[in-house]
């Protein structure tokens, strides 16, 4: 907390005592425990408004009508009102999920995604599962019913979908993970042979477990498209099995889903933005409770109400820092190979932009060293990313400009060549209209 490292005298230390009795009182035993339920968060109490909380109004307003179909349900009309491209599917068949009875190898559940929201379709299942990105408080989970009504409704969850999306893989916030497991031949993952959360950093080998994954990658070898048998060793297992794969029907009835692919380069990027979502949510949090309890010490001390402690900036770094790395690619694992897909994802994907006036944009696929050509996350121009506190955005400004101008030669960027730092600094100079007074 701020007022463990501001200057020691009794006024401080009385006004610290009525300050912590007043979070105690103010917030249950749960709020205390998770970031998420303090205020100014109140994650479960909030009245969200992310793309599906806008949808069900368009909904419930009569301006919009979601079309059934007897093989999807409202599948098709979720994705297409939420423009989520049908090549973004990734399929995952290890029961990690809350429909775990329904998913197996041979009946895997489908994820599709955009920059904001994620959508889960589970053959025979009565609902579709849907997570969308609150600018606020971050990811808000919801069911919507298979069942033919006039106006369909979102049914949002808190504690049940937290059980497993709030904890040490999502950065103690709710969130996301792309878990990788040693799928047994049921899709039980073999949690006694080790799990792996994946992200840009993970070895390529440790890589989706428990998921289908298509398209050429190679000399790369991930543990997607293999289930285990009693005999397999895990420490052993063979890899090439599952490699370089285009044809999903080997494993399973490809005819209920939207598209016959697992796309390699989808997941990803799922990955990848994931992981970004996860630290943002983090970030947004810590730096609303920074301001919050310096508001709280400037009132118990009389101080001015712009009065900035010692402590605050150093809080604001911390909590920025892990965002600003994931967002420029630290430690990313290298590719040793290029990576090809086998949908319009890429196509797709990269063509959303904004583009600079030599046609360059962070969502520039690489595939052949890296993820990405200009190695910095797409989702600064996210609306979340938008909606961070005025004093993280300020932060992350800065010290991307300190890195990407040089003047930052610090080891968790030297993977940044001089070129690549030039071309993120002007694609983001041209695309980002707001930008602070230093980059100008």
């Amino acid at each position: 907390m701020m007022y463990n490292v501001i200057q020691s005298s009794w006024r401080f230390q009385f006004a610290a005592a009525l300050i912590v009795g007043w979070l105690m009182m103010s917030c249950s035993v749960h709020a205390i425990d998770s970031l998420a339920n303090q205020a100014p968060i109140n994650y479960s109490k909030a009245t969200p408004d992310d793309p599906v909380a806008r949808l069900q109004k368009l909904i419930n307003a009569g301006k919009l009508k979601l079309e059934r179909d007897d093989k999807n349900g409202y599948l098709k009309a979720v994705l297409d009102a939420l423009k989520i491209s049908h090549s973004s599917q990734t399929l995952v068949f290890s029961k990690t999920s809350l429909q775990r009875d329904l998913i197996a190898p041979w009946r895997p559940r489908a994820l599709y995604f955009n920059d904001d929201s994620y959508i889960g379709w589970v053959q025979g299942s009565d609902v579709l599962e849907l997570a969308s990105i609150d600018k606020k408080i971050g990811p808000v989970f919801y069911t919507l019913s298979q069942i033919d009504t006039d106006k369909p409704q979102f049914l949002r969850h808190t504690d049940n979908c937290l059980q497993c999306h709030e904890g040490s893989m999502t950065a103690s916030v709710p969130g996301f993970m792309v878990r990788s497991v040693y799928p047994d031949a049921s899709g039980m993952p073999m949690f006694s042979a080790g799990t792996f959360r994946t992200t840009d950093s993970s070895p390529f080998k440790e890589r989706f477990g428990g998921w289908y994954v298509t398209g050429n990658h190679g000399s790369l070898r991930h543990m997607g498209n293999i289930v285990l048998r009693k005999k397999d060793d895990p420490e052993h297992l063979d890899l090439n099995k599952g490699a370089n794969s285009n044809d999903l029907a080997d494993y399973f009835d490809v005819s209920p889903y939207l598209r016959k692919t697992s796309d390699i380069s989808a997941l990803m990027v799922l990955t990848h933005q994931a992981q970004v979502h996860n630290l943002m949510t983090r970030a947004g949090y810590e730096v609303r409770v920074t301001m919050r309890d310096q508001a709280a010490m400037n009132k118990a001390l009389k101080e001015k109400s712009d009065h900035v402690f010692d402590s605050t900036p150093r809080r604001i770094s911390s909590a920025c820092e892990p965002l600003i790395e994931a967002m420029l690619f630290y430690e990313e694992e290298p590719l040793t190979d290029k990576i090809d897909g086998n949908s319009d994802f890429a196509a797709d994907f990269s063509k959303m932009g904004p583009k600079d006036k030599h046609g360059r944009s962070l969502r520039d696929l690489d595939l052949t060293k890296r993820l990405f050509k200009y190695p910095c996350s797409f989702l600064i121009y996210s609306e979340p990313f938008r909606a961070l506190p005025r004093e993280a955005q300020t932060q992350i400004y800065h010290r991307l400009f300190e890195i990407l101008s040089g003047r930052d030669t610090s080891k968790e960027f030297s993977h940044l060549s001089p070129e690549d730092r030039k071309a993120i600094k002007e694609i983001l100079s041209e695309t980002i209209a707001d930008l602070p007074e230093e980059w100008k």
